[in-house]
């Protein structure tokens, strides 16, 4: 597909830019999802495709994280952009026994293989609170007995229900299990490889082998990088939901931990993370006090069209940004468009990685699965 991004001037319409680049209005609506939004705003990026054009990338692999309860329409839209289908989650018991998603996973297992994606079940050491649990890790990873329990049943399962692979996604690692975490994910590779399955591993985003902080400290690259098939590097999630308002994913500080990462992985088995969402934060943030609101790319834009905000471009963070009043307190929201990818699949390509995996595909940004064809 060929195509062009263009940002929106002061007197644009979605008629006089139809005219000027000769794409039907349907076309560029549809393509950027204006339908329900009040008017085009200054600062909004569009991305302008061919009509009837492909949308498949060749140079870059793309995963995509999802949970069981994605709107099939959704994911069949975005099906067609990607490679690996990641079904967000199992969990586990301090016994090696599995726990099912609350909802059935098979719908999105056999719809991924029709698109002719690869399905991959997603492991989490969540415990009972929904977060992410260090001691249900550590015994996990200095118990065999468990491990081998747990290997079997995730085999028995892949198998079953037809999965292609295991992506491993735990957080929150001791420091002194960093060396076991890493032995765990190399033996269930082995057994998932005897059988025609690959094991990726989800990382967290670090620019040194001593970074401080219990989100690192138990994350080993080289040794993850040696013993997984793949890896995603979680490159988002700078600005957060308690943290000061921010870029998600600013382009310079992804490009640290790319830097970083290559150094120790082989550039053909890393995926940069690319996060598919956006933060409203309330104005003044108050470390502590201040909670942002999670919200889509698309429904971003039309909260600024809403507020008759103009929206802002970051060029350090290659990332779009707009101020809006609400009943007397003002906000800010970060959020992602076409540029901000655009960045993102460039800084893939320089650094010849794998390819690029999003968290998550559960908001809709069509014009994002377009330029993605047009990398």
């Amino acid at each position: 597909m060929t195509g062009m991004i263009y940002v929106v001037k002061r007197g644009d319409s979605v008629f006089s830019i139809s005219q000027q680049y000769g794409i039907s209005m349907e076309q560029i609506m549809y393509d950027n999802q204006l339908y329900g939004q009040r008017h085009l705003v200054v600062g909004q990026a569009l991305f302008l495709a061919e009509e009837n054009g492909e949308s498949v990338c060749s140079s870059l692999f793309t995963a995509g994280y999802a949970y069981p309860f994605i709107n099939s329409e959704l994911l069949r839209e975005v099906l067609v952009s990607i490679d690996r289908l990641l079904v967000f989650s199992y969990g586990f018991t301090m016994g090696g026994e599995l726990i099912a998603p609350l909802a059935d996973d098979l719908p999105l297992i056999e719809q991924a293989w029709n698109a002719e994606v690869v399905p991959f079940l997603v492991l989490t050491p969540f415990g009972a609170d929904g977060r992410f649990n260090n001691n249900l890790i550590s015994q996990l990873v200095h118990n065999v007995e468990v491990q081998n329990q747990l290997i079997e049943n995730l085999l028995t399962l892949v198998q079953e229900r037809g999965y292609g692979g295991v992506d491993v996604d735990f957080e929150f690692i001791l420091p002194g299990d960093r060396e076991a975490f890493a032995q765990f994910v190399g033996r269930l590779r082995e057994r998932m490889n005897t059988f025609g399955y690959s094991v990726s591993v989800a990382l967290a985003p670090k620019v040194s082998a001593g970074q401080p902080g219990l989100l690192y400290e138990g994350i080993d690259y080289r040794l993850l990088g040696e013993n997984a098939d793949q890896v995603f590097l979680m490159t988002y999630e700078w600005g957060y939901t308690y943290g000061p308002p921010m870029a998600i994913a600013p382009i310079n500080k992804v490009r640290e931990v790319v830097s970083y990462a290559v150094t120790e992985i082989p550039v053909g088995k890393i995926l940069m993370g690319i996060p598919n969402y956006a933060y409203d934060w309330p104005l003044p943030f108050i470390q502590g006090v201040t909670a942002a609101k999670i919200l889509g790319n698309v429904e971003a834009v039309h909260l600024a069209a809403e507020k008759n905000a103009e929206i802002l471009f970051d060029k350090t963070a290659m990332s779009p940004y707009f101020f809006y009043w609400e009943e007397g307190i003002q906000h800010v929201v970060w959020f992602e468009d076409v540029r901000s990818i655009e960045a993102k699949l460039n800084l893939a390509k320089e650094y010849s990685l794998l390819g690029v995996g999003y968290w998550n595909l559960m908001r809709p940004f069509r014009a994002n699965w377009k330029l993605l064809g047009n990398c």
